[in-house]
């Protein structure tokens, strides 16, 4: 299979040691607690996907996006936790939590994290990357963190979240197996996803690189 997005050559075996002080300085010393703030992302108050709320918004995945520099308006915040609080949650309901999207044969055009991000994209002030994160948050093996940044690191032809599943696949898992050894050597915790691996050395590695408004880079 062609590949339909670009692999950074930081993300190659011969970076491997840039990649992994990327890593590292992201997400603080091990052991530590002085990353940058969005280390806190996947983490803060047990996660988006913890039992209890695996299903719903809260206020947490509010607060957590923004520690990758957006933020959901007021009127957003109402609707995901109140007003179309039962909407979003049945949306949710639909897309699994225990599934990886390297184990994925295909994402097809109906997919549920699909439906659920143009949904999230029907409120005002929601955007592409705010929605992407959002999704993230409560499926962050499923559904990679994604901005401007990335998108230009990347280039995908196609679709950014088929793009990646294809080349997270090809040769027997190579990307994949690639990333979860990244993570392992940098010592960051198996609660780090491949995908969050993969966007934070991409980020780090390009965000001077690439035109971009300040609170983009901030994160």
């Amino acid at each position: 299979m062609t590949s339909s997005v670009i692999v950074p050559p930081v993300l190659t075996p011969p970076l491997r040691g840039e990649a992994v002080k990327h890593l590292r300085r992201y997400f603080g010393p091990v052991g530590g607690t002085t990353g940058w703030a969005g280390s806190r992302f996947e983490r803060l108050a047990g996660g988006g996907d913890r039992p209890e709320t695996v299903d719903r918004f809260t206020a947490d995945d509010l607060v957590a996006v923004s520690l990758l520099s957006v933020n959901v308006p007021p009127h957003g915040a109402i609707d995901l936790l109140e007003t179309r609080a039962d909407e979003f949650a049945q949306l949710l309901a639909e897309i699994p939590h225990d599934v990886e999207i390297v184990d994925l044969e295909s994402i097809p055009d109906d997919w549920a994290p699909g439906r659920l991000w143009k949904t999230l994209r029907d409120i005002h002030g929601i955007g592409w990357v705010t929605a992407g994160k959002l999704l993230a948050r409560k499926r962050p093996r499923l559904v990679p963190v994604y901005d401007t940044v990335v998108r230009a690191a990347v280039q995908p032809t196609a679709s950014f979240w088929e793009a990646l599943r294809a080349e997270l696949r090809a040769d027997d898992r190579a990307l994949h197996r690639h990333l979860v050894s990244l993570r392992d050597e940098a010592g960051i915790g198996d609660d780090i996803s491949a995908l969050r691996v993969f966007d934070v050395v991409v980020w780090m590695h390009h965000r001077y690189l690439v035109p971009t408004a300040d609170s983009e880079v901030a994160r």
